[in-house]
Formats: C-alpha cells, sequence, structure tokens
C-alpha cells in the first residue's frame, strides 16, 4: 500500500496557500521578493476569487425550492444543478415517452422550445417509464429523439414521476400544483421565480392556445 506525506516547505519558503492568505490578509509581503506588480495582480485575482464565491452562495442561498435539485443529462454522466442552470427562466416541465399514443407531442413541445427560448422559455423533458410505454435504455431514448423529433431541448435522465414513487423534483412540483402526472406528457408550467403557475393534462397538446397565453404572459 503507498502513502503519500506532505512534504515540509523549506525554511523562509512560502507555500501557494500561505502566500493567498497572507494576500487576503494583507500582512507579511514586505518580507519576501515579490514585484510590487505581481503582488498587485495576486490581490485583484484574491478578490476576483472571493466576489466569485459570495455570488454563487447568494444564488445557492436564494434558490427557488423546485428548482434545488441536481438532475443528470439524457444518457450522460454530466449533471446540472437545476437552479444554477435554469433560475429565472419560464420552465415547462414534461414527463415523456416514446411508445405513447402521445409521442408525437415532441415536436410541438420542440417548436415551442424554438420560437420562445430567446425570450426565456426552457422545456426540459424527463422521461419515464412509469406507465409502461419507455422500457428502452437511455442512449435508445436519446437517439429516438434525435432522430425522429430533431429534439434539441434539454433532456434528463429516466425519472418516477407517478405520485407513489415521484421522484423529490416531481413531488415538490406536484404539492405546489396540488396534480401529479397521471400519464405522460404532464406538463408544469413555471415562471420566473420557479412556482408552479400551471398545470396540464396529457391532452393538452404544445400548441394550445391557453397553454401558449400562459407563456407569453409570463416571458
Amino acid at each position: 500500500m503507498m502513502h503519500s506525506y506532505p512534504v515540509p516547505s523549506p525554511p523562509g519558503s512560502i507555500t501557494p496557500f500561505g502566500l493567498l492568505r497572507r494576500i487576503s490578509c494583507g500582512y507579511g509581503l514586505n518580507k519576501w521578493p515579490f514585484d510590487g506588480l505581481i503582488i498587485n495582480k495576486l490581490k485583484a485575482v484574491s478578490v476576483v476569487i472571493t466576489t466569485l464565491v459570495l455570488l454563487n452562495n447568494a444564488a445557492i442561498a436564494e434558490c427557488p425550492k423546485n428548482l434545488d435539485f441536481t438532475k443528470r443529462f439524457l444518457a450522460s454522466e454530466q449533471s446540472v444543478h437545476l437552479c444554477q442552470a435554469y433560475a429565472g427562466k419560464v420552465l415547462l416541465v414534461v414527463n415523456t415517452a416514446s411508445y405513447c399514443g402521445f409521442t408525437g407531442q415532441f415536436r410541438g413541445l420542440e417548436a415551442l422550445y424554438q420560437q420562445y427560448r430567446e425570450a426565456g422559455l426552457v422545456v426540459l423533458g424527463f422521461p419515464s417509464n412509469d406507465f409502461l410505454q419507455e422500457p428502452r435504455s437511455e442512449d435508445k431514448v436519446r437517439e429516438f429523439c434525435s432522430l425522429t423529433y430533431n429534439v434539441k431541448f434539454p433532456m434528463f435522465e429516466k425519472t418516477r414521476v407517478a405520485k407513489r414513487h415521484a421522484d423529490p423534483f416531481y413531488q415538490a412540483l406536484a404539492n405546489q400544483s396540488g396534480d401529479y402526472p397521471r400519464w405522460n406528457f404532464h406538463k408544469y408550467l413555471l415562471n420566473r421565480e420557479g412556482n408552479v403557475v400551471a398545470s396540464y393534462g396529457s391532452s393538452v397538446k404544445p400548441d394550445d392556445e391557453s397553454l401558449i397565453a400562459t407563456i407569453e404572459s409570463n416571458l
């Protein structure tokens, strides 16, 4: 078994972390033979890093509870925190399936996304086999969506959505709307503050006038 041990710094030397500490605390720099310009640049870098950390912490603290979830993209190892990626957007969250009578709604959902994405709408797709119509692997689902309907809106990991075993993200949406998906292609519309403002059953098509009017009123 291999072990690694910290290597002590030679007497009179300073580690990178020690240097940053001295920069942030503002003392002891006169003891080190650094050019003043370099020191000023290092101070500026330290300020920028601190500012970014504070802004990130503030953003997380203000995250709407409906978006405070990390989800993995479909057939990918990459995950995203919904708040960091989509806070401030109008979201249409849809549970999808490939072997459903409503599967053709993929075309309308993509059309909605392309028409309103510049205004701030994002469609989020969550494949689900809760209704036994999405049995395929995530790779196959991604291939189907891309080749058959040229889907460009974000698609995520296969997710449980029905009331009995719903994923925490879907529990949050259902708790606020009072409505769990009863079939594929249920739609939740979230405003820019992350609140559910409307819930639509599977039979409501993406080009439904009421749905479009509600989207437009929240953009």
